[in-house]
């Protein structure tokens, strides 16, 4: 059994990650064996790299879970999957199979649930182990590249489609310009709303992709909330996650309007959501995804519809994974790619 180089984050202090060797895994009788093609760095991966995270992590873990890549192993009672299938897995690495959640369909919201590159060792390095069950198949038009991206399209699918009330002609604001938010928005635009994306001035480079999907890059959201009749924005996606996206949403979303929040934010929030109450808003929340939502996000991606490579702002070797982190965290690029295999 041969060892592969690994992004590992080791500890929770801040900086605690690094490339360690890392043993080629054994496969359960229900996993697969995938050597991973690519794999996005998640703002997640940030997150426990600067140790801003609110989620509890199995120290040391390998990072990632944002991936796609060829099975080369199959357990005993594996049906349906064979040796050079191409392969895009969805995050749910361990779920109570008895939980109601899970009973439902909705694993996602199983609370004993653990992922890759938290929970469970990732996928940024050149073999994962994973459930069969977590599998999709790729489409052979579709690059893996573009594949290992269909984790975080997922998140925006549920958060825009699932969980979100976007009639076309609405007016759609989605809050933060990173990888999620920038989905949110075209998804929103797939639902035929008329969407802007809030960002900072700083966030030069993001608004360049942001006008690729059709939206509109903004640093001040209240002219553009308030142009069709002063009431506010139907929808307001807050994909930051900070206590500040919040207060602004509940500020310019329009009475009877509908809220996502689908951005991490662990601090209080520190004002009063009587505005809430007073202007009668939905207030929804939006964790992860489940197994149709990632067939119906393949077939955007194979078709053409959603398209990712806008937000593909370069890929990066294993070896040179610090890099693909700091250009990402700096906002140069909305996503960093890494190839295990290059």
């Amino acid at each position: 059994m041969s060892d592969s180089a690994a992004v590992v984050n080791f500890a929770p202090e801040p900086g605690s990650v690094e490339i360690r060797s890392f043993p080629k895994p054994s496969i359960g009788v229900d996993d697969v064996l995938v050597e991973v093609a690519a794999v996005g760095v998640c703002g997640s991966d940030l997150h426990q790299w600067t140790a801003s995270h609110s989620w509890p992590v199995n120290y040391p873990v390998v990072l990632g879970h944002e991936f796609a890549g060829t099975v080369i192993e199959a357990g005993t009672n594996v049906n349906g999957w064979r040796e050079g299938d191409r392969v895009a897995s969805e995050t749910a690495a361990v779920i109570d199979l008895d939980n109601p959640m899970t009973r439902r369909g909705l694993y996602n919201l199983d609370p004993s649930r653990k992922g890759f590159g938290y929970g469970v060792d990732g996928a940024m390095t050149r073999f994962a182990r994973v459930p069969a069950r977590c599998l999709h198949r790729v489409p052979e038009e579709l690059p893996l590249e573009q594949a290992a991206l269909t984790e975080p399209c997922c998140v925006a699918y549920n958060t825009v489609v699932g969980n979100s009330r976007v009639n076309p002609g609405d007016r759609v604001l989605v809050i933060g310009p990173g990888t999620i938010g920038i989905l949110c928005a075209a998804m929103a635009r797939l639902c035929g709303g008329d969407v802007a994306v809030l960002g900072l001035e700083s966030d030069t480079a993001r608004f360049e992709v942001v006008r690729k999907y059709d939206c509109t890059p903004l640093t001040d959201a209240r002219p553009w909330a308030m142009q069709r009749d002063g009431l506010g924005a139907d929808v307001v996606i807050d994909a930051a996650g900070v206590s500040e996206t919040l207060k602004l949403a509940i500020d310019l979303v329009r009475p009877a309007g509908w809220i996502t929040k689908v951005g991490w934010g662990p601090k209080p929030l520190g004002f009063s959501i009587d505005p809430l109450v007073q202007k009668n808003v939905t207030l929804q929340g939006s964790f992860s995804h489940h197994w149709t939502i990632w067939e119906r996000v393949l077939a955007l991606l194979a078709s053409g519809q959603l398209n990712v490579e806008p937000i593909i702002g370069g890929t990066w070797r294993l070896e040179d994974w610090h890099d693909a982190f700091e250009t990402m965290h700096s906002g140069s690029v909305v996503k960093s790619v890494l190839k295990p295999g290059s």
